[in-house]
């Protein structure tokens, strides 16, 4: 049976409506990445005009140049080695110490939204351990754990659990009051309602923690290695001892290098965010 015109025409889409659509995806898509390279030039140029003030002044290991510290990073057959190796040590504390903080903080977050009594008791914990210095605790930890590579992790953890504890026990409390009531009118039991209910719709909040407690790790770390300099060095102990040499781009490279590696664990866990909630909520 042949089709009418009309049915014709619009089942045939307009080469034209397509070309626009295909127009506004690649509009949007460029909105989203020239801003950061703009502001990217900006901050290179204020950069180099820095670094000529700083040489004029003779003091050069201040601000150097930056292609002096992407030579430093990539280019020194000295330094860059040593770079390479450094942060493989940091990211391994980091990611240590991460694994650590989301276990403790979700069961953690876990055991306080089964009851108020059990927040009450509970959080004010939570926020005492994100409030102490660590900092002071450091020789403490030393003395009691000593000073390599567990100490190191355990002040990552310090540093990055509270994200993880706050994000999750919001999400868990966040559920909708009338599916909670839905599940106990069906009879569901208090696991039932935790796994079925509480923990995927906690999910976003879940992720924005592990984001964060991301970044953090990465701090703990860095922060651990400086202070705890036996057993393996890390960024830490490598920014320490350019900086006592005065080495000013390989300070500047290890400082990148440790911020990149914060970026890149924070793009990881925002990626498996994207994977196991984007469908359904948005996860930017």
């Amino acid at each position: 049976m042949a089709l009418s015109p009309q049915v014709t025409s619009a089942a045939i889409p307009d080469p034209s409506q397509r070309q626009a659509r295909i127009n506004r995806v690649y509009a949007h898509r460029s909105s989203l990445w020239w801003p950061p390279v703009v502001v990217l030039a900006a901050l290179v140029g204020l950069w180099y005009l820095l670094a000529n003030y700083y040489a004029s002044q003779q003091l050069a290991f201040l601000v150097p140049y930056p292609h002096l510290v992407i030579k430093a990073a990539f280019a020194d057959p000295l330094f860059t080695p040593q770079l390479v190796a450094d942060l493989g040590n940091s990211a391994q504390v980091a990611l240590t110490g991460l694994t650590i903080a989301i276990v403790i903080g979700v069961v953690w977050a876990t055991l306080m939204s089964q009851a108020k009594w059990v927040e009450r008791s509970l959080y004010p914990y939570a926020v005492v351990l994100q409030c102490i210095p660590v900092l002071a605790l450091v020789p403490l930890i030393g003395a009691l754990f000593g000073y390599e590579f567990l100490s190191r992790v355990i002040v990552t953890v310090l540093i990055s659990v509270f994200p993880m504890v706050s994000n999750t026990l919001f999400g868990l409390q966040s559920t909708d009051l009338a599916q909670r009531e839905l599940f106990k009118l069906q009879g569901a039991s208090r696991w039932t309602t935790l796994t079925k209910l509480q923990f995927p719709a906690a999910l976003p909040s879940i992720f924005v923690g592990l984001r964060n407690a991301a970044g953090l790790s990465v701090i703990g770390a860095i922060v651990g290695d400086q202070f705890f300099q036996r057993g393996t060095p890390g960024l830490g102990v490598l920014i320490q001892v350019s900086t006592s040499r005065l080495n000013g781009a390989g300070t500047y490279a290890a400082i990148l290098t440790a911020s990149l590696l914060g970026v890149a664990v924070f793009l990881f866990f925002g990626w498996i965010g994207r994977l196991a909630i984007g469908k359904w909520y948005d996860f930017s």
